[in-house]
C-alpha cells in the first residue's frame, strides 16, 4: 500500500500552507519527503530545483527545509537554550560571530531571548517547542514545516507558535508547512491541503474547503466553531465572512452590518 501517491503540488517562498486529513492519510510521509528523511519510490520532490534522489544534494536540502517535530523533547539536544539553538549553525561550520548573529535573531524572533541560558528542561512545553523551531529559524531556511507541532501545546502556546509563523509568512523570511488536525488554524492559513488516502483532495483557501460540508465529512474533518457560528449567521441572511481571523473581526462584521 502506498502511503502517498500522486501528490503534485507546489509551495513558494511566504506561503503558509496547512495541510490536513484524517490519520493515515499521509501528512506525516509528505512532511518527511519535504527534506528527504523519506526518498519516493516514484516522482520526485525538487527543492529549489534539487532533486530529494541526489544524495550529494541533501545537505543543502535539509538546510533550506527545516522540520519541527510534535515533540520538541526529541528535537533539543544541548544544556541551555543558546546552546540548542547554536547546533545547527555550528555543524554548518559558520564563524563563532555568525553564529551568534542567527542565535540573537532567532531567539528574538521567538520570543525567548531571556531564556538563553535556561536548560530546555526546565522550560514550558510552549517554551521548548520555540526553542526548536527557533533551532530551525537559526539554519535560515526557505521553508519550515510544522507536523503537528501544536498538538501537545495549551491554547495559549499554540497561538503564540502560530503567531511567529504568521510573522515568517507576513516578512516572506520563509514557507510555512503546517500539518495539524486543529481547524481553527487551518483558517488562519493563505492556502489548505486535504489528503485522502495519500491522494490530494482539495487544495485551495479555507473558505473554499469549510464551504464543502459533504467533502469535509468524507475527509472526516470539522469546520471550526468560528465557521460554523457564521456560516448560521450567513444562513439567517447576514453579510458576514465565512472565515474571521478572531471573534473580534466576526463582531467588527456584524456591527457594520447591523
Amino acid at each position: 500500500m502506498r502511503a502517498v501517491a500522486g501528490v503534485d503540488i507546489t509551495i513558494h517562498r511566504g506561503e503558509f500552507v496547512a495541510v490536513v486529513g484524517a490519520n493515515g492519510s499521509g501528512k506525516s510521509t509528505l512532511a518527511r519527503l519535504c527534506n528527504g528523511l523519506l526518498v519516493p519510490t516514484e516522482g520526485q520532490v525538487l527543492v529549489a530545483g534539487q532533486s530529494t534522489r541526489d544524495p550529494q544534494a541533501l545537505g543543502d536540502i535539509r538546510r533550506r527545509v527545516g522540520i519541527v517535530w510534535q515533540n520538541p523533547d526529541n528535537q533539543l539536544v544541548a544544556g541551555t537554550v543558546e546552546e540548542d539553538v547554536a547546533f545547527g549553525p555550528e555543524n554548518l561550520g559558520l564563524p563563532p560571530e555568525e553564529i551568534e548573529r542567527r542565535v540573537e535573531r532567532a531567539l528574538n524572533w521567538v520570543g525567548l531571548a531571556g531564556h538563553r541560558t535556561r536548560p530546555p528542561h526546565q522550560l514550558s512545553g510552549g517554551q521548548k517547542q520555540l526553542t526548536a523551531l527557533a533551532g530551525v529559524l537559526a539554519m535560515e531556511p526557505e521553508a519550515i514545516v510544522l507536523d503537528e507541532a501544536t498538538a501537545m501545546l495549551d491554547p495559549d502556546a499554540r497561538a503564540q507558535l502560530l503567531a511567529v509563523v504568521a510573522r515568517l509568512t507576513a516578512q516572506r523570511a520563509a514557507a510555512v508547512v503546517l500539518i495539524t488536525h486543529h481547524m481553527d488554524e487551518v483558517a488562519a492559513a493563505g492556502r489548505v491541503v486535504a489528503l485522502e488516502e495519500g491522494r490530494v483532495a482539495f487544495d485551495g483557501p479555507p473558505a473554499r474547503l469549510f464551504a464543502r460540508e459533504d467533502l469535509l465529512a468524507r475527509l472526516g474533518l470539522e469546520a471550526p466553531p468560528l465557521v460554523r457560528i457564521a456560516q448560521g449567521l450567513r444562513a439567517a441572511g447576514l453579510p458576514v465572512p465565512l472565515v474571521c481571523p478572531t471573534v473580534e473581526d466576526l463582531v467588527e462584521h456584524l456591527c457594520r452590518s447591523s
